[in-house]
């Protein structure tokens, strides 16, 4: 009893836990859901809520920052261990990876064909009809038996005409699964090997070559977050990495200021009417949230006074909804368009139809998130299982005792 509280204490005092980084997630996936909302009836938009659309037309940032920190929670292991590899085996790592994203993933997927079973049956047999107008969003029960099969297989990201069929927000958990298996087996020997500068630009080098030379070839899967998953590498290997170089960029560079410099370009280099291509947006997106996350960890390594954008990434509600916040992003879409098919049929001005849209579809999407997390998706979180298995020993050798 006494040598196992031993272990557990001796991994807690190694294990690294920012609060905030749940936080940022948790308030991009709410600004996730926000982005799909459909407000408008089918008409025209009242122009007071033109402001609040435009706001909400950078939900690509939201997906960048998720890559952002795959890289760097990922990395973040590798930048602290003294031999620059995963911790356990590849195959124990890839374990821990499915066990992670997969379960509510195929359980969420499940659920929308069951949904389309269900209109399917009702169009076939009775005189309801699915209205596309009022069912508009972020799913459609309409789609293919090559459609399931890609989204089985995740690789529905791969090509434009299954990437966003099903549940749309679902295109970006194929890539970041795929994206698990070239961390180790292409990224970490590069960076071993050349170092952090040549890991990025070799990634970024590959993730454009299907853009530029193959006609489109994989655009759909945004092959160019690769590169941007790389810069959430670089953020964990200069926050903790004991190289003197990058000790000396870490200690000397304005991350803060940069982090809003780079925002800038981001949402510069968005402007449609500048014909820039969106890797270019992103990429600088990435390298904000990147300077973000050295500024806002080195913050707290330093016990400096912490800046506001670090207070609201902490803030309980933040960290609250970032626990959730896979399962808000993986059902939200489903909701969001039977909470406004539901809206569409009663007596609403377009005023009253695009609030309700928003706080209506926000609030159920965040309930039926929160339930989908208690019994589709902590269970297969490592923390849940650990204090499972940890519960179990106590009550065996309290039994064996007794």
């Amino acid at each position: 009893m006494k040598e196992m509280t031993q272990v557990i204490e001796k991994n807690n005092q190694k294990r690294l836990h920012l609060p905030y980084l749940d936080g940022l997630r948790g308030l991009a996936a709410l600004y996730v859901v926000l982005v799909h909302v459909e407000p408008s009836m089918g008409g025209e938009l009242p122009l007071h809520w033109l402001l609040l659309v435009r706001i909400m037309q950078y939900g690509a940032f939201s997906v960048v920052s998720f890559i952002v920190l795959s890289g760097y929670v990922l990395m973040l292991p590798v930048a602290r261990s003294e031999n620059g590899h995963l911790t356990g085996s590849f195959i124990n790592y890839l374990k821990r990876r499915a066990r992670r994203i997969l379960p509510p993933y195929y359980i969420a997927l499940l659920i929308c064909i069951f949904i389309s079973a269900v209109v399917f049956v009702l169009e076939q047999f009775t005189s309801f009809r699915w209205n596309k107008l009022a069912g508009a969003g972020a799913f459609d029960p309409h789609f293919s038996w090559i459609d399931v099969i890609s989204h089985l297989l995740l690789v529905h990201n791969l090509h434009s005409s299954t990437y966003l069929t099903i549940n749309p927000p679902m295109w970006t958990i194929a890539t970041e699964w795929q994206t698990y298996f070239i961390f180790p087996l292409l990224l970490l020997p590069i960076w071993r090997c050349w170092g952090l500068l040549s890991v990025v630009i070799i990634s970024f080098t590959i993730g454009l070559i299907p853009i530029s030379f193959t006609n489109g070839f994989l655009a759909s899967a945004n092959p160019w977050f690769l590169g941007i998953f790389t810069l959430g590498m670089a953020a964990a290997d200069i926050g903790f990495s004991q190289k003197t170089q990058l000790v000396a960029i870490k200690n000397s560079l304005p991350w803060g200021r940069l982090a809003i410099i780079f925002t800038g370009m981001a949402v510069i280099t968005e402007w449609r009417r500048l014909g820039l291509h969106i890797w270019i947006n992103q990429s600088f997106a990435g390298l904000a949230f990147a300077c973000l996350i050295i500024y806002l960890t080195k913050s707290i390594m330093e016990n400096k006074q912490p800046p506001l954008a670090l207070q609201i990434l902490q803030h309980p509600w933040a960290i609250a909804l970032g626990t959730f916040s896979y399962s808000l992003y993986l059902t939200h879409g489903p909701v969001l368009v039977f909470v406004r098919y539901g809206l569409f049929y009663l007596p609403l001005s377009p005023d009253m139809f695009a609030a309700a849209s928003y706080v209506v579809g926000t609030a159920i999407s965040l309930i039926v998130a929160y339930w989908f997390y208690l019994f589709c998706e902590r269970p297969f979180m490592s923390n849940f299982l650990k204090q499972r298995k940890i519960k179990d020993v106590l009550i065996s050798e309290t039994s064996t005792k007794n």
